[in-house]
């Protein structure tokens, strides 16, 4: 195939993947069923083989499932075609090949076809099984040409992102006990090797051993070096959202100053080398100012990595001021739109925001991302999931940040709520009595049926949904209600998570260099390459495309180097 490396056999193997992540997987599982032999190299250990997807809640974004269907919801491939496009907002010339959303568009088109086609019939066909109440995220305000979904498709995975990952470790392990795959763990990846204009292998630093539990930051002692040599290296080593530093240099500048405060979604190995690594090597890198950072973040009470922080995702009900008491207009709304909120509270002038809300709402509508904070889905235990969401209780996880969470305050009056948030916060922003006055008028309009209130009008549509009215949306009533009490507020920070730009590639996953040429023998999946292209999502995402992307970038890739090299 014109641009790979020569198909010569190596000694070490025909591949080597570099990040034992969800799209390395995906790409090994695909050439060692074409009887390719794969070597996969991690500067982690092989606790943590699964990377950031075992973290995961494990969302998917399906179009047209049997769960929409039994939910009431008519989707569609040209609906969702058309909620991607608008949400994507791709402008760096997307119709010009060359341009940096050149790839990335007809990624996009690739992936719908994917989502709407074999996506939910290949991972079912695996053991994959997905909850029947379908979830609405990044919804938007319901406004055509606006960003968001118009219906609900993310959809939970049973067993969360450990029920996703499995699989393809079972296929990985059976592959290597067939002598087709070899792990190389704790191998740091320094350089790609280049022979005559072609990468021909990896150089690196092998690494004291770890005994660290998965997630935990390990050891970066030096015991030596190595190099491998493959005809083809397919780079899966994931984004930058675990290093600030890297962060912060690429924010977007429209967004003026990056937070000199955030909190971490992913585990410190998510560092960002090989993007670098890989440019040196020829590779073009595009969007870098594209990321996706939730604004919901609340630090962990239990911290598993540093800076270790938790995104909530929360249904309308919850009132969201910026650090000076001002209520959020829409988009500022739970689960309607990241980006947009992310821009309402950079406009703001302060780098982190609060949820106003009581125990009634938090006992239906919050969910904390992330499969140790969801026990009974991560556990398949789906009956005890679905109840635990029912009752009126509040779920275990989320009272153990009630009691123990360093960003959540109580109190029974919305004066002494408001002193509580000034100590949490450390000034003196906050006024109990412009509070106490936009609490109340929100409260008079959930009682008016004709109520022209963004937020108000936002609750009424998801009750109208039967997934959120079941079990993600409680019924309307007034936040200052005492049997509805006591109050809540919580400190949201700025959470870093992914990287929505990335490598370029063409739709078989080859690198692309400075002039639009594959660079031989260089390949990237996952969120390395931008989930697929440089940047699949454009600036945001409509959530459940994420781990999606992993698996459709992955398997394309794995396809193309299983046929290039034999």
């Amino acid at each position: 195939m014109p641009g790979f490396a020569s198909a010569a056999p190596s000694e070490h193997a025909d591949v080597i993947i570099v990040g034992h992540g969800l799209a390395g997987l995906v790409a090994a599982c695909e050439l060692t069923d074409a009887g390719r032999k794969v070597m996969i190299v991690d500067q982690e250990s092989g606790k943590n083989l699964g990377g950031q997807a075992h973290w995961s809640l494990g969302g998917l974004f399906f179009i047209d499932s049997p769960e929409q269907r039994l939910m009431g919801l008519r989707d569609s491939p040209e609906r969702a075609r058309r909620d991607w496009m608008t949400t994507a907002g791709f402008d760096r010339q997307p119709h010009r090949r060359g341009s940096e959303d050149y790839w990335a568009y007809r990624w996009a088109e690739a992936y719908l076809d994917f989502a709407a086609g074999e996506k939910r019939s290949w991972l079912a066909g695996m053991g994959m099984v997905w909850i029947p109440t379908v979830g609405w995220a990044e919804r938007g305000d319901g406004r055509p040409g606006h960003p968001g979904n118009t219906v609900p498709r993310f959809h939970l995975t049973l067993g969360t992102g450990p029920g996703v990952v499995e699989p393809f470790v079972r296929r990985i392990r059976a592959a290597a006990d067939r002598g087709l795959v070899t792990f190389r763990f704790r191998h740091r990846v320094d350089e790609l090797v280049t022979t005559g204009g072609a990468v021909t292998g990896i150089r690196g630093t092998r690494l004291a051993p770890s005994t660290a539990p998965r997630g935990v930051k390990s050891n970066r002692t030096a015991v030596g070096d190595f190099e491998f040599r493959a005809p083809l290296v397919l780079v899966a080593s994931g984004g930058i959202g675990g290093n600030q530093e890297l962060v912060r240099q690429n924010w977007p500048t429209r967004l003026g100053s990056p937070p000199s405060f955030m909190v971490t979604g992913v585990p410190a190995h998510v560092d960002g080398r090989m993007l670098d690594i890989t440019e040196r090597a020829g590779g073009r890198m595009v969007n870098r100012d594209r990321m996706w950072h939730y604004t919901e973040g609340i630090r962990n009470h239990s911290s598993i990595w540093p800076g270790h922080g938790i995104r909530v995702l929360a249904a309308p009900s919850s009132m969201w001021f910026d650090a000076a008491g001002r209520r959020f207009a829409s988009p500022g709304i739970p689960s309607y739109d990241t980006l947009g909120t992310l821009e309402l509270i950079a406009r703001s002038g302060y780098e982190y925001s609060w949820f106003v809300l009581n125990k009634r709402i938090i006992e239906k509508e919050f969910v904390l991302s992330g499969s140790e904070q969801n026990p009974e889905l991560t556990a398949k235990n789906l009956p005890l999931y679905l109840a635990n969401r029912a009752i009126d209780d509040v779920p275990k996880p989320v009272q153990a940040f009630l009691d123990k969470g360093p960003d959540f305050v109580t109190a029974r009056t919305v004066g002494e709520l408001t002193a509580k948030m000034n100590r949490l916060a450390g000034s003196d922003l906050l006024d109990a009595a412009s509070l106490n006055r936009q609490i109340k008028h929100r409260d008079r309009e959930s009682g008016n049926p004709r109520s022209r209130d963004e937020q108000i009008r936002g609750i009424r549509r998801s009750l109208d949904y039967l997934g959120d009215s079941l079990i993600r949306t409680v019924p309307m009533h007034r936040i200052l209600d005492p049997d509805a009490g006591p109050l809540i507020a919580i400190k949201m920070n700025i959470l870093t998570r992914k990287t929505l730009g990335g490598l370029q590639t063409d739709l078989s996953g080859r690198v692309l260099g400075s002039d639009g040429s594959p660079v031989p023998g260089l390949m990237a999946a996952g969120e390395a390459a931008g989930f697929g292209g440089g940047g699949v999502h454009g600036y945001r995402a409509l959530e459940g495309t994420f781990l999606g992307g992993c698996l459709f970038s992955g398997r394309t890739a794995g396809r193309a180097a299983a046929k290039a090299v034999r």
